[in-house]
């Protein structure tokens, strides 16, 4: 049985879309470069973000710091609140915190950031830990469960009973090197057909519901 629970944050406990694909565009822009459309934005989400400026637009390492530095320009004061709580999911933590399941947050994203919205959706209640990348720099997902589990002490003999919860493959992948289960979620179709089944999720939900029923089922 599963009792601790990790969960992602854009796409799994926020939908993010709004203020990062305003804050892509306004660094986009600012830098004088050509603006993708949606269908290439949104592969932004979920991955670290300086990765996703080298693989998806061809930056060097210095551009894509220059990029997300511009990024958070805008990030930092506003976008990081143009951006809404799961329907459903706070509450659902909430119950869960009350079964006794021990919950937190392993996000890619900026730990400051990653605390800052959490508090103002309110998940901060029911998160043990929020751990995500240093101020400066990113850090991959396995990297962040690695350090979740030190803070919560989780060992190697409680690895079976960890379950990672994001919505794309670098939640999977990142999961599976740490040798914990991830299921996958699609509540806002950030991950292309069947990525998340095709990373090795132990399955994919589509609703709220479907979460609750597999984590109090497993």
């Amino acid at each position: 049985m599963y009792h601790y629970i990790l969960f992602d944050l854009d796409g799994t406990l926020t939908d993010s879309k709004e203020g990062i694909f305003k804050c892509l565009r306004y660094a986009f822009e600012k830098m004088g470069e050509r603006v993708p459309d949606d269908a290439e934005l949104i592969k932004f989400i979920g991955p670290p973000l300086q990765n996703s400026f080298m693989e998806y637009c061809g930056y060097s390492l210095e551009k894509a710091q220059r990029a997300v530095g511009i990024f958070r320009e805008r990030y930092v004061p506003i976008g990081k609140f143009e951006n809404t709580a799961t329907p459903g999911l706070p509450e659902l933590c909430r119950r869960l915190k009350e079964r006794g399941y021990v919950m937190a947050l392993s996000s890619s994203k900026p730990e400051d950031m990653c605390q800052q919205i959490c508090a103002h959706f309110g998940y901060d209640q029911s998160l043990s830990v929020i751990a995500g990348s240093p101020p400066v720099g990113e850090t991959s997902k396995a990297e962040v469960i690695r350090e979740t589990f030190r803070r919560l002490k989780i060992g190697e003999e409680d690895k079976a009973s960890v379950l990672m919860v994001g919505d794309r493959k670098f939640d999977v992948l990142g999961a599976r090197e740490c040798g914990i289960d991830c299921l996958g979620v699609e509540f806002f179709g950030y991950a292309a057909p069947g990525e998340l089944t095709e990373a090795g999720a132990v399955a994919v939900v589509h609703s709220v519901q479907e979460l609750e029923e597999f984590i109090l089922s497993h």
